[in-house]
């Protein structure tokens, strides 16, 4: 029996925007096969011109354009950062984080996108630019443009933040008429249509519009909290301090208002802002500040700009954790609608690179309730509630429960094992893994245990389902028995982060290993 929650991968064809991206050929070997790219595309540095190979859509058909930020210089969402930013990183076997956020702009027309990256960014220019660079459809053009951080003779170094980062690129920005920015973080999940955001905006003659979440129960104080009334003005804003966990930031703003019945929302660190506004502050008002949540947008409301809440009650989550990202992934291998659904949603599609792998091979396996991505070589196993990337191999007798395997860069058929390495790419026989995160190009060995708290196992011969011939026997393990929270083995090549197992990327966990 084969039972299969496979991911709905968006063809080109069913809704395809024309998108341009520039960016600079690397001299390395891509793994994957992908598309093959025109070499006049680049991804332009914020302190050169960019030369188009497409016209500029019309002012007429676009008048907003998003700002968004793929990556921070301090993630929670280590190890699995340590070589990719946040937005680069796998979700639900097909797609990486940063698809969710320019899919929504996509959906919602907006069509103009420049995507600001810097720390570990390689990962993110490199699918920014294949995953959407070509497309055509929907009556116009459309393009998501690249700009990388620099280092220029003027400046002092990096980026220092997303309000800095605005700062420096406004002569890019604002090569082309738009009336409005929509400062959107690359690192979250939600569908939204950005369009009702935008005419509630126009509505009310704000000059910044912040989106606030109704249906957030843990929500991350270091976004902010706003005070709005009736109305949606926001009264005040709260910020917890950082580097000082129990102090808050309050601004209030400096505004009579006539209703000052206060609703309290968390902010989603998703701002639209006027075109005018967004440079007088940047440039006049706080021509040194770095960031938008601390400083710009506080700012804004103490100087009593007119400042609204655009309340949004859908699901939205941050990914303020490694806890946070697995439950997303578990989620995705639901049938009930819960949590993130436009990974199966064709009328807000969720959009990513098109690749051409081979079809997933599944060999006398049981799989239920799980999303599966292509090009894997799966053998006689038990495959319960976990999200398969693309490229994994999983051996004969694995069970692999509740857990998320990222997969492999390369595509392996047989026994392949790279050079001078014993233990071959994927997840080796009669290896367990339950609660558990397998980042990319992981070479877990035979018979290894990975799991995330006391579990006992008893193992026998089973012909009905697995079909491969076993002696008779018992075995007894006693996982964690300490219930750790929180270990730091990386050394041995894996983590422990909210009683999450996370196996490394490159990881080698020899034979018979007990995690």
């Amino acid at each position: 029996m084969l039972q299969l929650s496979l991911p709905f991968l968006v063809s080109p064809q069913a809704k395809r925007p024309v998108i341009r991206s520039d960016f600079i050929h690397e001299k390395r070997p891509l793994n994957l096969h992908c598309l093959q790219l025109p070499p006049s595309l680049f991804i332009s540095n914020s302190q050169q011109h960019p030369y188009p190979t497409l016209p500029f859509p019309s002012p007429a058909t676009q008048s907003v354009a998003a700002i968004v930020f793929g990556d921070g210089s301090e993630s929670r969402l280590y190890p699995l950062t340590k070589r990719r930013s946040e937005g680069a990183i796998p979700i639900a076997a097909n797609y990486r984080l940063i698809d969710a956020v320019v899919s929504n702009c996509i959906n919602s027309n907006i069509n103009r996108i420049y995507a600001l990256t810097q720390f570990n960014s390689t990962c993110l220019n490199s699918h920014l630019s294949r995953a959407y660079s070509g497309i055509e459809g929907l009556g116009h053009e459309a393009y998501v443009q690249v700009i990388a951080a620099y280092q220029g003779g003027d400046d002092k170094g990096w980026f220092q933040g997303n309000a800095d980062a605005v700062r420096r690129c406004l002569w890019l920005l604002e090569e082309y008429p738009v009336s409005e920015f929509l400062v959107l973080p690359g690192n979250h999940l939600y569908r939204m249509d950005y369009q009702k955001l935008i005419n509630a905006h126009r509505k009310s003659k704000a000059d910044i519009t912040i989106a606030v979440s109704s249906a957030s129960r843990n929500h991350d104080p270091g976004f902010g909290f706003l005070q709005v009334n009736s109305k949606n003005q926001v009264l005040e804003f709260r910020l917890r301090l950082e580097e000082k966990p129990i102090d808050f930031v309050s601004v209030k703003s400096s505004t009579n208002f006539s209703d000052i019945a206060p609703n309290g929302f968390p902010s989603m660190g998703i701002y639209l802002i006027n075109r005018q506004t967004i440079k007088g502050l940047l440039e006049e008002h706080f021509p040194t500040a770095n960031d938008f949540r601390s400083e710009v947008i506080p700012g804004a409301i103490s100087k009593g700009m007119k400042v609204q809440a655009y309340v949004f009650g859908g699901y939205w989550e941050d990914m303020k954790s490694i806890e946070a990202f697995y439950q997303a992934n578990m989620q995705s291998t639901k049938n009930a609608n819960l949590g993130y659904n436009s990974f199966h949603n064709i009328e807000s599609p969720l959009y990513t690179l098109p690749r051409r792998l081979p079809p997933t091979l599944i060999t006398d396996a049981v799989i239920t309730d799980s999303v599966i991505g292509g090009g894997c070589i799966i053998n006689r196993c038990k495959i319960k509630g976990a999200v398969i990337g693309m490229g994994a191999k999983i051996g004969e007798g694995v069970i692999i429960e509740d857990s998320v395997i990222i997969g492999s860069d390369v595509y392996i058929r047989g026994d392949f094992q790279r050079s001078g390495m014993d233990i071959p790419v994927g997840i080796g026989k009669e290896t367990q893994i339950r609660n558990a995160i397998i980042d990319k190009n992981a070479r877990i060995g035979k018979s290894v245990m990975v799991k995330n708290q006391n579990q006992y196992f008893i193992s026998m011969h089973c012909p009905v389902i697995f079909h491969f011939p076993t002696l008779l026997h018992v075995s007894l393990q006693i996982i964690n028995k300490d219930h750790v929270q929180e270990g730091d083995r990386e050394a041995d090549g894996y983590v422990i982060r909210g009683g999450i197992v996370v196996v490394t990327r490159d990881a080698v966990i020899p034979d018979g290993s007990v995690l």
